[in-house]
């Protein structure tokens, strides 16, 4: 098993476990290869759901860069919803893990089509 392969298995049991989602594979699998080498950095693979200028980056870059949805109040409340369906108290938040379920979140699945 290959390091992306390994990663993709631990953000899928972080689904599995931590979030109560069974994981469409093929789609954590292209939302994880469009976070691109961020995955294997420590720091980047990471998301501090307690630092509001990290989920600013999260709603421009990703939310509304990459899968072009429009600015307003939904889009920092689909992100707070994600941050505690994952738990607020989890340190580590995966960024593709988080990514996945805000694609899940807004029905954006044919994005990664």
């Amino acid at each position: 098993m290959n390091k992306r392969d390994a990663l993709i298995a631990r953000y899928a049991e972080d689904l599995s476990s931590k979030c109560g989602m069974e994981p469409d594979m093929d789609l954590l699998r292209k939302v994880t290869i469009a976070c691109g080498p961020s995955i294997y950095d420590a720091d980047a693979a990471t998301i501090a759901g307690s630092q509001p200028g990290e989920l600013e980056t999260v709603k421009k870059n990703f939310l509304m860069r990459k899968l072009c949805l429009p600015d307003g109040p939904e889009l920092m409340e689909a992100i707070h919803s994600v941050i505690d369906t994952y738990g607020r108290s989890e340190r580590s938040k995966y960024r593709a893990v988080v990514y996945y379920m805000l694609v899940k979140h807004f029905g954006k699945e044919g994005m990664y089509a």
